[in-house]
Protein backbone atom coordinates (compact mmCIF):
# COMPACT_ATOMS: atom_id res chain seq x y z
CA UNK A 1 0.00 0.00 0.00
CA UNK A 2 2.67 2.21 1.06
CA UNK A 3 4.57 1.68 -2.07
CA UNK A 4 1.40 2.48 -4.47
CA UNK A 5 0.80 5.39 -2.71
CA UNK A 6 4.85 6.85 -2.99
CA UNK A 7 4.06 6.18 -7.04
CA UNK A 8 0.74 8.13 -7.03
CA UNK A 9 2.88 11.07 -5.20
CA UNK A 10 5.55 11.18 -7.83
CA UNK A 11 2.98 10.86 -10.52
CA UNK A 12 1.49 13.63 -9.21
CA UNK A 13 4.57 16.00 -9.27
CA UNK A 14 5.70 14.55 -12.55
CA UNK A 15 2.13 15.57 -13.73
CA UNK A 16 2.67 19.00 -12.41
CA UNK A 17 5.87 19.79 -13.58
CA UNK A 18 4.69 18.47 -16.95
CA UNK A 19 2.11 21.24 -16.59
CA UNK A 20 4.21 23.78 -15.40
CA UNK A 21 6.77 23.19 -18.32
CA UNK A 22 3.63 23.19 -20.60
CA UNK A 23 2.30 26.54 -19.40
CA UNK A 24 6.18 28.12 -19.11
CA UNK A 25 6.31 27.08 -22.65
CA UNK A 26 3.24 28.45 -23.76
CA UNK A 27 3.97 31.51 -22.35
CA UNK A 28 7.31 31.70 -23.85
CA UNK A 29 5.85 31.18 -27.04
CA UNK A 30 3.35 34.11 -26.85
CA UNK A 31 6.06 36.09 -25.99
CA UNK A 32 7.90 35.17 -29.18
CA UNK A 33 4.94 35.76 -31.17
CA UNK A 34 4.62 39.55 -29.81
CA UNK A 35 8.29 39.44 -30.14
CA UNK A 36 8.02 38.90 -34.13
CA UNK A 37 4.85 41.04 -34.51
CA UNK A 38 6.80 44.17 -33.04
CA UNK A 39 9.67 43.41 -34.99
CA UNK A 40 7.26 43.21 -38.23
CA UNK A 41 6.36 46.53 -37.09
CA UNK A 42 9.82 47.98 -36.54
CA UNK A 43 10.35 47.08 -40.18
CA UNK A 44 7.40 48.80 -41.49
CA UNK A 45 8.58 52.14 -39.17
CA UNK A 46 5.92 51.61 -37.10
CA UNK A 47 7.37 52.81 -33.78
CA UNK A 48 4.58 52.58 -31.77
CA UNK A 49 2.88 49.97 -33.06
CA UNK A 50 6.39 47.90 -32.06
CA UNK A 51 7.00 49.67 -28.92
CA UNK A 52 3.75 48.01 -28.09
CA UNK A 53 4.16 44.91 -29.00
CA UNK A 54 7.54 44.48 -27.08
CA UNK A 55 5.80 45.89 -24.01
CA UNK A 56 3.63 42.67 -24.28
CA UNK A 57 6.17 40.55 -24.81
CA UNK A 58 7.83 41.65 -21.82
CA UNK A 59 4.99 41.56 -19.86
CA UNK A 60 4.19 38.17 -20.50
CA UNK A 61 7.61 36.89 -20.28
CA UNK A 62 10.08 38.69 -18.34
CA UNK A 63 12.90 36.59 -19.32
CA UNK A 64 12.55 37.42 -22.91
CA UNK A 65 16.36 39.18 -23.78
CA UNK A 66 15.39 39.72 -27.45
CA UNK A 67 12.36 41.71 -26.43
CA UNK A 68 14.12 43.95 -24.03
CA UNK A 69 17.28 44.23 -26.84
CA UNK A 70 15.24 44.73 -29.76
CA UNK A 71 13.06 47.32 -27.61
CA UNK A 72 16.15 49.37 -26.69
CA UNK A 73 17.14 49.25 -30.73
CA UNK A 74 14.17 50.50 -31.42
CA UNK A 75 14.41 53.66 -28.72
CA UNK A 76 17.97 53.92 -29.75
CA UNK A 77 16.79 54.38 -33.26
CA UNK A 78 14.15 56.78 -31.92
CA UNK A 79 16.79 59.12 -29.84
CA UNK A 80 15.29 57.94 -26.59
CA UNK A 81 18.98 56.93 -25.61
CA UNK A 82 17.48 56.77 -21.43
CA UNK A 83 14.85 54.06 -22.20
CA UNK A 84 17.04 52.52 -24.67
CA UNK A 85 19.76 52.13 -21.68
CA UNK A 86 17.16 50.65 -19.32
CA UNK A 87 16.32 48.03 -21.74
CA UNK A 88 19.85 47.08 -22.55
CA UNK A 89 20.62 46.81 -18.95
CA UNK A 90 17.51 44.77 -18.63
CA UNK A 91 18.68 42.67 -21.86
CA UNK A 92 22.03 41.94 -20.05
CA UNK A 93 20.56 40.60 -16.84
CA UNK A 94 18.71 38.08 -18.28
CA UNK A 95 20.30 37.42 -21.35
CA UNK A 96 21.45 33.34 -21.63
CA UNK A 97 24.36 33.67 -24.29
CA UNK A 98 27.30 35.66 -24.73
CA UNK A 99 26.69 36.86 -27.26
CA UNK A 100 23.11 38.51 -26.45
CA UNK A 101 24.95 39.71 -23.05
CA UNK A 102 27.85 41.23 -25.76
CA UNK A 103 25.47 43.40 -27.77
CA UNK A 104 23.78 44.58 -24.75
CA UNK A 105 26.91 46.08 -23.57
CA UNK A 106 28.60 47.11 -26.67
CA UNK A 107 25.06 48.71 -27.19
CA UNK A 108 24.97 50.14 -23.49
CA UNK A 109 28.79 51.65 -24.17
CA UNK A 110 27.21 53.53 -27.37
CA UNK A 111 25.13 55.35 -25.30
CA UNK A 112 27.86 56.27 -22.66
CA UNK A 113 29.82 57.45 -25.05
CA UNK A 114 26.78 60.38 -26.90
CA UNK A 115 26.15 61.31 -23.20
CA UNK A 116 30.20 61.70 -22.97
CA UNK A 117 30.54 59.49 -20.07
CA UNK A 118 33.43 58.48 -21.26
CA UNK A 119 34.65 56.34 -18.02
CA UNK A 120 31.77 54.60 -18.34
CA UNK A 121 31.47 53.66 -21.83
CA UNK A 122 35.01 52.25 -21.53
CA UNK A 123 33.87 49.85 -18.67
CA UNK A 124 30.48 48.84 -20.83
CA UNK A 125 32.84 47.97 -24.01
CA UNK A 126 35.12 45.60 -21.69
CA UNK A 127 32.27 44.01 -19.82
CA UNK A 128 30.96 43.25 -24.07
CA UNK A 129 34.76 42.35 -24.98
CA UNK A 130 35.10 39.52 -22.60
CA UNK A 131 31.63 38.07 -23.95
CA UNK A 132 32.99 38.44 -27.39
CA UNK A 133 36.58 39.29 -27.60
CA UNK A 134 37.19 38.94 -31.72
CA UNK A 135 34.83 41.77 -32.35
CA UNK A 136 36.68 44.41 -33.79
CA UNK A 137 33.98 47.11 -33.84
CA UNK A 138 33.75 46.79 -30.28
CA UNK A 139 37.52 46.77 -29.74
CA UNK A 140 37.78 49.66 -31.63
CA UNK A 141 35.22 51.61 -29.68
CA UNK A 142 37.00 50.57 -27.09
CA UNK A 143 40.15 52.40 -27.98
CA UNK A 144 38.35 55.64 -29.11
CA UNK A 145 36.68 55.94 -25.46
CA UNK A 146 40.26 55.81 -23.52
CA UNK A 147 41.16 58.30 -26.04
CA UNK A 148 38.29 60.91 -25.36
CA UNK A 149 38.23 59.87 -21.27
CA UNK A 150 42.10 60.79 -21.49
CA UNK A 151 41.40 64.14 -23.00
CA UNK A 152 38.34 64.32 -21.02
CA UNK A 153 38.65 63.23 -17.30
CA UNK A 154 36.08 62.41 -15.26
CA UNK A 155 34.75 66.12 -13.38
CA UNK A 156 35.37 64.51 -10.07
CA UNK A 157 39.18 63.67 -11.27
CA UNK A 158 39.23 66.85 -12.80
CA UNK A 159 38.51 68.52 -9.21
CA UNK A 160 40.63 66.24 -7.62
CA UNK A 161 43.73 67.31 -9.74
CA UNK A 162 43.11 71.03 -9.13
CA UNK A 163 43.05 70.37 -5.77
CA UNK A 164 45.69 68.75 -5.92
CA UNK A 165 47.73 71.18 -8.06
CA UNK A 166 46.16 73.87 -5.28
CA UNK A 167 47.27 71.79 -2.67
CA UNK A 168 50.55 71.92 -4.05
CA UNK A 169 51.11 75.55 -4.78
CA UNK A 170 49.61 76.30 -1.86
CA UNK A 171 52.60 74.15 -0.33
CA UNK A 172 55.40 75.39 -2.61
CA UNK A 173 54.21 79.32 -1.34
CA UNK A 174 54.14 78.41 2.62
CA UNK A 175 57.68 76.65 1.66
CA UNK A 176 58.99 79.36 0.41
CA UNK A 177 57.37 81.66 2.95
CA UNK A 178 59.15 79.87 5.21
CA UNK A 179 62.35 79.94 3.92
CA UNK A 180 61.92 83.92 3.33
CA UNK A 181 61.32 83.96 7.01
CA UNK A 182 64.24 81.99 8.25
CA UNK A 183 66.16 84.19 6.06
CA UNK A 184 64.85 87.45 7.31
CA UNK A 185 65.32 86.12 11.09
CA UNK A 186 69.27 85.19 9.88
CA UNK A 187 69.21 88.47 8.53
CA UNK A 188 67.81 90.15 11.83
CA UNK A 189 70.20 87.93 14.01
CA UNK A 190 73.46 88.68 11.81
CA UNK A 191 72.22 92.84 12.44
CA UNK A 192 71.87 92.19 15.90
CA UNK A 193 75.09 90.85 16.48
CA UNK A 194 76.93 93.46 14.31
CA UNK A 195 74.43 95.82 16.55
CA UNK A 196 75.56 94.70 19.08
CA UNK A 197 79.64 94.80 18.14
CA UNK A 198 78.83 97.87 17.32
CA UNK A 199 77.23 98.50 20.23
CA UNK A 200 80.43 97.71 21.98
CA UNK A 201 82.76 99.22 20.00
CA UNK A 202 80.62 102.81 20.69
CA UNK A 203 81.05 101.57 24.57
CA UNK A 204 84.66 100.91 23.73
CA UNK A 205 85.34 104.44 21.70
CA UNK A 206 82.90 105.65 24.36
CA UNK A 207 85.23 104.37 27.31
CA UNK A 208 88.32 105.76 25.00
CA UNK A 209 86.94 108.89 24.46
CA UNK A 210 85.90 109.28 28.15
CA UNK A 211 90.12 108.27 29.26
CA UNK A 212 90.97 111.00 26.62
CA UNK A 213 88.49 113.60 28.34
CA UNK A 214 89.97 112.83 31.73
CA UNK A 215 93.32 113.45 30.58
CA UNK A 216 92.68 116.58 29.15
CA UNK A 217 90.79 117.27 32.17
CA UNK A 218 93.95 116.54 34.00
CA UNK A 219 96.00 118.40 31.94
CA UNK A 220 93.68 121.19 31.63
CA UNK A 221 93.95 121.01 34.94
CA UNK A 222 97.86 120.66 35.94
CA UNK A 223 97.92 124.05 33.41
CA UNK A 224 95.39 125.87 35.27
CA UNK A 225 97.89 124.89 38.26
CA UNK A 226 100.77 126.15 36.33
CA UNK A 227 99.38 129.15 34.82
CA UNK A 228 97.95 129.86 38.31
CA UNK A 229 101.20 129.45 39.65
CA UNK A 230 102.72 131.92 37.33
CA UNK A 231 100.18 134.45 37.91
CA UNK A 232 101.44 134.21 41.58
CA UNK A 233 105.23 134.65 40.77
CA UNK A 234 104.27 137.28 38.63
CA UNK A 235 102.03 139.14 40.85
CA UNK A 236 104.91 138.58 43.05
CA UNK A 237 107.37 140.15 41.05
CA UNK A 238 105.20 143.11 40.96
CA UNK A 239 105.11 143.38 44.80
CA UNK A 240 108.00 145.71 46.04
CA UNK A 241 110.38 143.95 47.83
CA UNK A 242 110.57 145.06 51.69
CA UNK A 243 114.41 147.20 50.93
CA UNK A 244 113.10 148.23 47.33
CA UNK A 245 111.92 151.88 47.07
CA UNK A 246 108.71 153.18 46.96
CA UNK A 247 107.48 154.84 43.50
CA UNK A 248 107.32 158.16 45.39
CA UNK A 249 111.01 158.09 46.62
CA UNK A 250 112.11 156.81 43.54
CA UNK A 251 110.18 160.33 41.60
CA UNK A 252 112.06 162.33 43.92
CA UNK A 253 115.14 161.22 43.50
CA UNK A 254 115.07 161.00 39.83
CA UNK A 255 113.65 165.46 39.85
CA UNK A 256 117.04 165.54 42.08
CA UNK A 257 118.99 163.83 39.59
CA UNK A 258 117.54 166.14 37.00
CA UNK A 259 117.94 169.24 38.88
CA UNK A 260 121.50 168.62 39.42
CA UNK A 261 122.25 167.45 35.78
CA UNK A 262 120.52 170.88 34.27
CA UNK A 263 122.88 172.97 36.94
CA UNK A 264 125.67 171.08 35.51
CA UNK A 265 124.65 171.75 32.07
CA UNK A 266 124.00 175.39 32.77
CA UNK A 267 127.60 175.71 33.82
CA UNK A 268 129.02 174.47 30.61
CA UNK A 269 127.35 176.33 28.31
CA UNK A 270 128.56 179.78 29.83
CA UNK A 271 131.97 178.58 29.33
CA UNK A 272 131.30 177.64 25.70
CA UNK A 273 130.00 181.30 25.38
CA UNK A 274 133.39 183.05 26.06
CA UNK A 275 135.24 181.22 22.93
CA UNK A 276 136.43 182.50 19.99
CA UNK A 277 134.12 181.99 17.21
CA UNK A 278 135.31 180.90 13.53
CA UNK A 279 133.83 181.20 10.08
CA UNK A 280 132.68 178.31 8.12
CA UNK A 281 134.11 177.04 5.45
CA UNK A 282 132.50 176.97 1.95
CA UNK A 283 131.75 174.30 -0.01
CA UNK A 284 132.21 174.05 -3.60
Amino acid sequence: MKQVKHIFILLCTVSIAFAQNKEAEQIKQESNRFTYKANQALKENSFSDAEAEYRKAISKDGENAAAKYNLGNAYYTNESYTEAFKRYKQASEVALTKAEKHSAYHNMGNIFMKNKEYEKAVAAYKNALRNNPTDDETRYNLALAKDMLEKNPPKDDQDKEDKDKKDQKKEDEDKKDNEDKKDNKDKNKDEGDKEKDKGGKDDKDKDGEGDKEKEKNKKDNKNDTENADQKDDKKQQQQPKPNQLSPQQIKSLLQAMNNAEKKTQDKLNEKKGKAIKVKAEKDW
